[in-house]
């Protein structure tokens, strides 16, 4: 896809003032919400050409590759946004189990609990293990 087609559907979509629009991952089979990342026009192009989830860290201001470093790819199965087209749905196959840095199956492993957050997610793997570090 170019960006330059009149039927483009990246053109519809309100990326912020940054560039940037949230995107949710979702397990596709499950509907387990996976994570919350940020995509740019360039990570969703990406995203589209090869079938696999690319975004955009905002830490590390750069494009990446979901699971480049620990082999957990997301598979694309489906790209929907809202009503708005202020956000974005990636419905995926969550490639290796763990869809979190931090070897949980979901980045949204954490539960309140009265007054604190308890663990309370599935973990696939252990990070030092997977990147050699925390």
């Amino acid at each position: 896809m170019t960006r330059d087609t009149p039927n483009d559907p990246l053109k519809s979509l309100k990326f912020g003032a940054d560039g940037l629009i949230p995107a949710i991952a979702q397990n596709a089979a499950s509907g387990e919400v996976l994570m919350v990342a940020w995509m740019n026009a360039e990570a969703l192009a990406r995203t589209i050409e090869t079938g696999e989830a690319h975004y955009w860290s905002r830490s590390r201001k750069k494009l990446w590759h979901k699971g480049e470093e620990s082999g957990n790819v997301q598979k694309i199965k489906e790209i929907r946004t809202d009503c708005d087209k202020d956000v974005l749905l990636l419905k995926v196959e969550q490639i290796g189990g763990a869809a979190c840095h931090t070897g949980f199956r979901s980045c949204f492993s954490w539960v309140l609990r009265k007054d604190e957050w308890a663990e309370d997610g599935v973990k696939v793997f252990e990070p030092e293990e997977k990147y050699g570090r925390k």
